[in-house]
């Protein structure tokens, strides 16, 4: 099972650049050739984080009324070979959102 695991990993594609468009979509191209765009407002709703997700439950606890539409990352750093955490404009820094996660966004049927 763990090899499974960790051939599936290998294989799995990587992404090659993050970038912020001039419009607000976070651009992702993976090493597969596959390049998407998502809104930075839509991610940020996403994020993973325990502030933004019930642990337990999996239920959003972030109120989307409160998400700026102008929001934006003003830093984003890969977190080891897992994921990637952006910091926002809005203060949120918690959420790792990891290159899996990513890709169900940005990219998997570009």
């Amino acid at each position: 099972m763990f090899w499974e695991k960790l051939k599936a990993a290998e294989e799995a594609p990587r992404a090659v650049s993050v970038e912020v468009s001039p419009a607000g979509q976070i651009r992702i191209a993976w090493s597969d050739g596959k390049v998407g765009e998502v809104p930075a407002a839509q991610l940020r709703l996403e994020c993973p984080c325990a502030v933004c997700v019930d642990e337990w439950t999996g239920a959003k606890l972030v109120d989307p009324t409160r998400i700026s539409p102008d929001v934006k990352p003003v830093a984003m750093e890969a977190v080891g070979n897992y994921a990637m955490q952006i910091r926002w404009s809005d203060g949120h820094e918690t959420g790792l959102y990891s290159w899996r996660q990513l890709r169900s966004y940005v990219g998997k049927d570009a």
